[in-house]
């Protein structure tokens, strides 16, 4: 399995970006996803989560209404649509495959992971 993440650069305050996650050895019908930033100093936190299982989804307080998990018609790319940016999303985001299709928020149900990309909002 192998999870590589694109998209990420340097916006201003107020932009928008997508994050893309290009999945090989895994399908995204069946295995559940999720998107994870850490910023320096801080835990690796959950961002979206969607499940394999049924259409639902996942997004904490501090990115509801502004981030969107979604996954292409071909079910082997995920994305991350990041509105209305803010320097406090600064960080490296990665993306992550499950084994099971549920609708996941902890790190610990996550069994595969990429190697993150840099998003970075100036204040």
């Amino acid at each position: 399995v192998q999870l590589i993440e694109s998209g990420g650069g340097l916006v201003q305050a107020g932009d928008s970006l997508r994050l893309s996650c290009t999945a090989s050895g895994l399908s995204l019908r069946t295995n559940s996803m999720g998107w994870f930033r850490q910023a320096p100093g801080k835990e690796r936190e959950l961002v979206a989560a969607i499940s394999a299982l049924f259409p639902s989804t996942y997004y904490p307080p501090s990115v509801r209404g502004r981030f969107s998990i979604s996954s292409d018609s071909a079910k082997t790319t995920l994305y991350l649509q990041m509105n209305s940016l803010k320097p406090d999303d600064t960080a490296v985001y990665y993306c992550a495959a499950s084994h099971e299709n549920f609708l996941f928020t902890q790190q610990q149900d996550y069994d595969y992971w990429g190697q993150g990309t840099q998003v970075t909002v100036p204040s």
